[in-house]
C-alpha cells in the first residue's frame, strides 16, 4: 500500500523538481524528503526518482504516479469531507490564510462570526503574499486562503486547488492631492514620475510593472513597500505614485488623490481539490463571503 505523505512529496518533487524545494515546501530536511521518497519507491516495488548529476528526475513511472496522485489525493479529501458532515457538531482547526488587506477589512467579521456558531472550532489565521498560498494549501499548511489575481497578472490553473469568487475590486492609482493625476490618460501621465510598489516577487509588484508597461513604459521605482497604509502615506508626503486596490482604501487616506482605472483585482477563496464540501472548509467560506458582502455594501451604501 502506498502511503500518502510519500505520494504528495513526490507530486511535489514532479511540480517544483528538485528535493530542496519540496524540502523547504513542507519544513522538512532534504534527507528526510530523500528517505521517505526512498521509501515509497520500496512501496512501489520500482525505481521512481533517478540521479542526473547533482539533480534528480523521475523515471517513468515516477512521472505517471505522480499525475495520478492529483486524482487520489483528491478523492481522500472528498472522502474526509463525507466523513466530517456525519458528525454532529463542526469542531478542530481550521487553517486560514489571507493577504495583509484582507486580513485587515474581511476576516475580522468572518471570524467573530465563526466564532459565534461554532464554538468548539479553533480558528488560525496565517498573513502571507498570495504567491505564497498555493505551496501553503498544497502541502496542507493551511486549509482555506485567499488569493488574488489582477487584469495582466493571470493566475495558472492549479489542479491541486479549487477555487471559488469572492470579489473584484477597482485599482486605483494614487498620487499627492496637490498633483492630481490627468483623468484621460492617467497612467501616462505618470511615466517620468517615480514610484512606489510592493516587493519584488510579490503579485503586487507584477502587477505595478505589467500594467504600466502596458501604457507605454517601465515604472521607475524610488520606494518599495508591502503595506498599502505606508504606500499610501509615502504618496502623501510626495514620494511617488502607487498603485493600490480598494481594500486598501478602507480608511480614506488624507493628501492623496485616488483616480480609478480600469484595471480590477479579483480574489479568490481557495482549498485543496476535493476539500470544498468539508463542513468545516464550507462554514469558512461562507463567512467570507458574507463578510465581503458586508464590507462591500457599507462601502458603497
Amino acid at each position: 500500500m502506498l502511503d500518502v505523505r510519500r505520494l504528495r512529496l513526490l507530486r511535489e518533487l514532479a511540480r517544483l523538481g528538485t528535493i530542496a524545494a519540496v524540502a523547504q515546501a513542507f519544513s522538512y530536511t532534504p534527507s528526510a524528503v530523500s528517505q521517505q521518497l526512498s521509501a515509497l519507491e520500496r512501496e512501489a516495488g520500482v525505481p521512481l526518482v533517478r540521479r542526473v548529476g547533482r539533480r534528480v528526475a523521475l523515471t517513468p513511472a515516477g512521472a505517471d504516479l505522480a499525475a495520478r496522485a492529483e486524482s487520489v489525493l483528491a478523492l481522500l479529501e472528498e472522502a474526509s469531507a463525507a466523513l466530517a458532515a456525519a458528525r454532529s457538531e463542526l469542531a478542530g482547526e481550521l487553517r486560514i490564510g489571507a493577504f495583509p488587506t484582507a486580513v485587515r477589512t474581511l476576516l475580522p467579521a468572518a471570524l467573530v462570526a465563526l466564532a459565534a456558531a461554532h464554538p468548539r472550532l479553533e480558528l488560525l489565521v496565517t498573513e502571507l503574499d498570495p504567491a505564497e498560498v498555493p505551496d501553503a494549501v498544497r502541502t496542507g499548511a493551511l486549509d482555506l486562503a485567499l488569493v488574488h489575481e489582477y487584469d495582466y497578472v493571470p493566475a495558472e490553473p492549479d489542479p491541486a486547488l479549487e477555487t471559488q469568487p469572492l470579489l473584484t475590486e477597482t485599482i486605483f492609482l494614487a498620487s499627492a492631492a496637490d498633483w492630481p493625476a490627468s483623468r484621460d490618460d492617467p497612467l501616462g501621465q505618470c511615466a517620468g514620475r517615480p514610484w512606489i510598489a510592493a516587493s519584488p516577487g510579490t503579485l503586487c509588484h507584477l502587477m505595478a510593472v505589467r500594467l504600466c508597461q502596458a501604457a507605454g513604459f517601465t515604472p521607475r521605482i524610488r520606494h518599495y513597500a508591502d503595506d498599502f497604509a505606508t504606500v499610501l502615506a509615502l504618496v502623501a508626503a510626495g514620494q511617488g505614485v502607487a498603485l493600490v486596490p480598494e481594500l486598501a482604501l478602507a480608511d480614506e487616506p488624507t493628501g492623496v488623490g485616488l483616480t480609478a482605472l480600469e484595471a480590477r483585482r479579483r480574489t479568490l477563496i481557495a482549498c485543496r481539490s476535493g476539500a470544498a464540501g468539508h463542513p468545516v472548509i464550507a462554514a469558512g467560506a461562507a463567512a467570507l463571503r458574507v463578510a465581503a458582502d458586508d464590507y462591500l455594501t457599507a462601502r458603497t451604501g
